[in-house]
């Protein structure tokens, strides 16, 4: 069995294969301070905060008990995987990278609508689950990876 190397994050929550995943029991969030988009043209990596502090935050996301072959050497396992939501860029990370950034979740509401019911599509661009902050570019990689 080839090994299966995941998936990290979601453009498209309303193609099929991610149907069973949206119900709110599979809805997540994901905790981050900084986020990097690949630039070939800048030279790799561009990170991104909220703001030159790097307060924590969270992303919109989908997590799910999966078993396939992780690593060969350790066969077929099952773990908990999870994936962020992506939604249209906005102004400043579509400079370095025009198809898509992560759902990131600003406010307590935001936070309530990722485990509401009613809100079947979560993450997806016709609806506004989330209100995108103006991410700011990063001279520098995160303070964790220096």
């Amino acid at each position: 069995m080839e090994p299966d190397s995941g998936t990290t994050n979601i453009r498209n929550v309303r193609s099929k294969h991610w149907t069973r995943w949206l119900d709110p029991a599979n809805r997540c969030v994901v905790p981050f301070n900084s986020f990097s988009e690949f630039n070939k043209a800048e030279g790799g990596d561009v990170w991104f905060a909220l703001d030159e502090s790097r307060p924590l935050a969270c992303f919109g996301g989908i997590w799910a008990n999966w078993t396939s072959v992780r690593k060969v050497k350790e066969g077929e396992t099952t773990n908990d995987l999870y994936a962020f939501l992506t939604t249209e860029p906005n102004t400043e990370v579509r400079a370095i990278h025009p198809k898509a950034m992560p759902v990131i979740l600003t406010t307590p509401h935001s936070h309530s609508l990722m485990r509401d019911a009613r809100h079947r599509h979560v993450g997806t661009r016709a609806e506004p689950i989330c209100s995108i902050p103006n991410a700011r570019r990063q001279c520098n990689e995160p303070a964790s990876r220096r």
